[in-house]
């Protein structure tokens, strides 16, 4: 998918701000962290059709309303994934601005991590 300039922009700012690994490191942030949590913060209908197994399901378009229920504790490590690492920068930058220490986006997202990790 060709994504528009303005919306590069908007991620490219985005991730000037917040802590962004590749996926391919993230099976060794987790298992050193247990604590940290995996947030697939796609469409419900791209999570129903596969996902990273054990990944919980906050959508990008709700994860700001929903994120202080589910993890109140602000540092405890989330990792975010999306589709490519566009979304997950938004969101990981929303919950920067609401004071999540720890929110991180998986660059590469689905489309690297359902070639390296175990999926359902």
């Amino acid at each position: 998918m060709e994504h528009s300039k303005e919306f590069v922009a908007l991620v490219d700012a985005a991730r000037a701000r917040i802590l962004e690994i590749d996926a391919s490191e993230l099976a060794t942030r987790l298992a050193k962290a247990p604590e940290a949590v995996l947030i697939d913060v796609r469409e419900e209908s791209e999570y129903a059709a596969g996902h990273v197994r054990g990944a919980e399901h906050i959508g990008k378009g709700v994860i700001e309303r929903d994120i202080l229920a589910k993890h109140p504790d602000k540092t405890q490590p989330l990792y975010l994934y999306c589709g490519g690492g566009y979304r997950s920068a938004l969101a990981a930058d929303a919950l920067r601005q609401m004071g999540y220490e720890r929110a991180v986006s998986v660059d590469g997202g689905w489309r690297a991590l359902r070639e390296i990790m175990p999926t359902e």
